[in-house]
Formats: structure tokens, sequence, C-alpha cells
């Protein structure tokens, strides 16, 4: 059994499509740790989301290794070891927000109590408290993301997985956010795989960001933080930081210029 919570080892995926095959991936090498933040940052189309996808056995690779929690990724679904946060919060709008969080918990068959405490642990987790009866229209874009987020954290998964979460909202919210994502990550020491276009989000969230090159997606660099653990806002205009973002774009060029 591996150390690693992920590992992948030569990964390759390619779609078959009617114009010929797709090559989403190709010969990626990646390991993640414990309680690391990974942030995959890429152009659109540079498979950042498709491995992620792989991660959670929801795309199946084509070639190479992959393991999470040293099982196969349709094992580590099954075995419920991680949450996935998409890009719209994808709350059903006839449950309250208690009633979205508690779902998969229903379906997970915990008891009604045990329901309830983890609900309301995952409400002041991601500062909901006192909006569980509300429905999901009733709340702004943000409050719907931190709902979701609560969502996935409601079965207490090791891993969390998040789609470019942030993506839609303005810049104010999203600053907000990530500020609390942080806290978050650092009380439950999950481990987040996060997928983003935003270079300040990156090198701000992370203690390691993959840079991903255009289709067919391959790491063109893994860079790994040097930034303290307690990040305020400020930290973004710091020498450390702003080195660390051309280092990122700097990546990011030369995947395009190798394809």
């Amino acid at each position: 059994m591996t150390d690693h919570i992920i590992s992948a080892k030569s990964l390759d995926l390619t779609f078959t499509t009617n114009d010929g095959p797709v090559h989403a991936l190709r010969d990626v090498n990646l390991d993640i740790d414990k309680g690391e933040f990974v942030s995959f940052i890429g152009p659109s189309g540079c498979g950042k989301t498709t491995f992620l996808r792989c991660i959670a056995g929801l795309e199946q690779p084509t070639g190479g290794a992959l393991t999470v929690n040293g099982m196969t990724p349709d094992e580590a679904r099954r075995a419920r070891a991680y949450g996935y946060v998409f890009q719209a919060a994808g709350l059903y709008p006839w449950r309250t927000i208690a009633g979205n969080i508690r779902l998969p918990l229903e379906i997970m068959g915990f008891s009604r109590a045990e329901q309830s405490e983890r609900v309301q642990k995952t409400l002041d987790l991601v500062e909901l408290s006192g909006f569980e009866k509300k429905f999901p229209w009733q709340l702004s874009g943000g409050m719907q993301q931190r709902a979701s987020i609560a969502r996935a954290l409601a079965f207490d998964a090791d891993i969390l997985l998040m789609d470019e979460p942030f993506g839609a909202l303005d810049e104010i919210v999203r600053d907000r956010l990530n500020e609390e994502l942080l806290k978050l990550w650092n009380r439950t020491n999950k481990t987040i795989g996060f997928v983003t276009h935003s270079i300040p989000e990156a090198v701000y969230l992370s203690t390691k960001i993959v840079v991903m090159s255009p289709r067919p997606g391959r790491i063109t660099d893994i860079i790994d933080s040097t930034l303290p653990r307690e990040r305020p806002l400020e930290i973004r205009d710091s020498k450390e930081f702003i080195e660390i973002a051309h280092r990122v774009r700097d990546g990011l060029r030369a995947g395009h210029v190798d394809d």
C-alpha cells in the first residue's frame, strides 16, 4: 500500500469520439500526501477537471496507474473516501439548506440523530449557522457554494475534490471564500485537490501547484509553495507570492510553446 493519499504513475486518458481519438491526459505523474492543498491550473481543455474526475472514479484512465488511499479510484468512490464540489453549487431547490447537506447522509444510512449533528457541525464549519431552514434561492451565490462545500464535508471524507468552485463568483466574494476555505482546511486538515484558472487563487491557497499544458494534458511544472500556512490576503503583495506567481505563469507559457 502506498504512503501517498493520491498517486498517479504514467497516467493516460484517450477519449474515443466520432472525429477520432482525443488525448485528454498524457504521462501524468503526481503524488499527493495527506493534508496537502494541491491546485491544478492550466488553460481550458488541458485535462485539469478530467484528472480530478479520474481521482473521483468518474472517468476511467486508458493507461498507467492511479491510486486513492491505496485503492483504485472506483474502490475509493465506493468507500466514500472523498467529497466533490462542482463548479455550480448544484443544490436541490425544493430542499432547505439543511436538507441539501443531509442528502448524502440519508443515502449512506446515517441515523436521524447523527444526520442532525453532522449537518449542524458542517453549517458551523462554513459559517452558515442560522440559514439551515432557508432555500437555495434565498441565498447569494457565495452562500450557495458554501452550502455545497458543507454537503461535501458532511460525511467527513479525508479528501475534498473541488472543480473551480469559485469561478463564477465576483472577485470580492471569491477573496472572502478563499480566506474561509484556508481556515476550513487548517481546521480539518483535509487533503484538497482544487481546479482553478486563476493564478492568484492557486498561489494563495496551495501547498503545491500543478501547472498543466494544453491538450494532451501534461504536467509542465510542480511548484511546492514556500508561503507560510497562515496567509492573510495581504500576502499577495509580498515578493515571495509574486515570485511564485511568475513561476506559474512561466509554466503556463512553456506548456503553450511545447504544444
